[in-house]
């Protein structure tokens, strides 16, 4: 396995997002997150309130294609309700289809609208799944979507997505009243 691969999965490999979430894949696009002004490494710490509002998105291909791609972002907490009793496994708090290729989320189809992270008690990791469509998808084939006991597997299966293209996590816990920033 080559090296560049290998080195952009450890860390959510080390953080259990492979295995607890998405299967084992090689990375086929880069996935760009920015919280305001924070740029989102994998594992990074963010407080609930500054993920209150949607991100900044963006899916660029690692090798750029003739055709435009399209993708399609999940965003769970395979930790809900907590850590050591995740029976919400997992807990939808976004997703969006038809995201054009180098465009932010926001140019893309919302199917369930955004929820900021709202950890009730431990450490939860917020996950952001990019999936390459094999084209426009308009419209997912599971219906109603919901939120609580969401499987990004068995979504990725149901809509012909195959492994995920990109990954990307964070850590949040719930603030004390007296560190809440406003």
């Amino acid at each position: 396995m080559e090296q560049m691969p290998r080195a952009a999965v450890d860390p959510l490999v080390v953080g259990g997002v492979i295995g607890d979430v998405v299967d084992m894949f090689v990375p086929a696009a880069d996935l760009s997150l920015h919280y305001g002004t924070k740029h989102l490494c994998n594992g990074m710490e963010i407080n609930p309130h500054s993920a209150a509002q949607s991100p900044r998105l963006l899916i660029t291909a690692s090798v750029p294609v003739p055709t435009p791609n399209y993708y399609t972002l999940v965003m769970v907490d395979p930790d809900a309700p907590s850590p050591s009793e995740p029976t919400f496994r997992e807990w939808l708090h976004w997703l969006v289809i038809d995201i054009p290729e180098g465009s932010d989320a926001s140019e893309g189809k919302e199917v369930m609208e955004y929820m900021g992270p709202q950890p009730p008690t431990g450490i939860h990791r917020y996950v952001f799944v990019a999936f390459k469509q094999n084209s426009l998808m308009e419209t997912v084939r599971r219906r109603p979507v919901e939120r609580g006991q969401f499987n990004t597997r068995q979504f990725a299966s149901e809509n012909d997505l195959g492994l995920p293209a990109a990954a990307l996590y964070f850590n949040s816990q719930k603030q004390p009243a007296g560190n809440k920033k406003h």
